[in-house]
């Protein structure tokens, strides 16, 4: 039984008084995390002092992109090892936008899901489909060949560290995929794992749909079989509204 999971992503939001502000106002109101796992992927900035105010509360922070050598000459750039050692469990990994913007490749992916899981966190590996390529009829390829080369040289016992979000492009900031669309994808997704590691791989494999998803859409998208959670972007800002996703299991 794979737990249902709710990742905000907040990309480069927030200065840190007002993360922290965020974290005091959603204080004492998660979910049992055996119910619902909640995770907060923030700037790697602020990583150690959120992970400081929620010891004590039901929630993991974690971080949005990292490095895939542990050190060495490489300006700006995020060490794995480093945020290992903060404690960190997740890394979100191959994000559309750092795919757009900063010409992130598949290669350049696989080398970080590596990075990750060597140093002993947990990799969220976003797979893309724009609407040309939809328009196209060339999803079906793309979303797997990016599963695939993702998870080149990923050992089958490291399974269940890998959740994979399916976040097609054309559904960010716009309508949102419609359920079946969603879990379309997210099927298609955790077939492929199956066929690259075994069917008891994907049963443990968590796949999340990301996409302009709200509280409206919610429920529908996590009541899918192949859907175990959400990625979450703007939505994720607002304290309330988090809540309302983390805990929509109360409505």
């Amino acid at each position: 039984m794979r737990t249902p999971f709710v990742a905000a992503n907040w990309k480069m939001n927030k200065t840190l008084p007002e993360a922290l502000n965020f974290l005091q106002a959603i204080a004492g109101k998660l979910p049992n995390q055996a119910e619902v796992e909640a995770l907060i992927c923030a700037q790697s900035l602020f990583l150690s002092q959120m992970m400081a105010v929620t010891k004590d509360e039901p929630i993991k922070i974690g971080a949005e992109n990292v490095f895939w050598h542990d050190q060495g000459a490489f300006t700006g750039e995020t060490s794995p090892k480093a945020v290992a050692s903060l404690g960190v469990d997740y890394v979100i990994i191959g994000h559309s936008e750092r795919r757009k913007y900063f010409r992130e490749t598949d290669e350049m992916v696989n080398n970080k899901v590596q990075a990750v899981l060597r140093n002993g966190m947990r990799a969220i590996i976003c797979v893309d489909e724009t609407m040309g390529q939809r328009e196209a009829n060339e999803k079906v390829h793309w979303v797997v060949s990016q599963v695939i080369e993702a998870l080149k040289g990923v050992a089958i016992e490291d399974a269940d560290k890998i959740t994979i979000a399916y976040e097609p492009s054309w559904a960010i900031g716009a309508a949102a995929a419609s359920a079946k669309e969603a879990e379309d994808g997210c099927y298609l997704i955790r077939q492929t794992v199956a066929d690259m590691f075994s069917d008891e791989a994907a049963d443990q494999v968590r796949v999340l749909y990301g996409g302009s998803v709200k509280p409206s859409n919610q429920a529908e998208l996590m009541a899918m079989p192949n859907i175990d959670g959400v990625l979450v972007g703007d939505a994720s800002l607002n304290p309330d509204i988090f809540l309302q996703l983390v805990n929509y299991q109360q409505k």
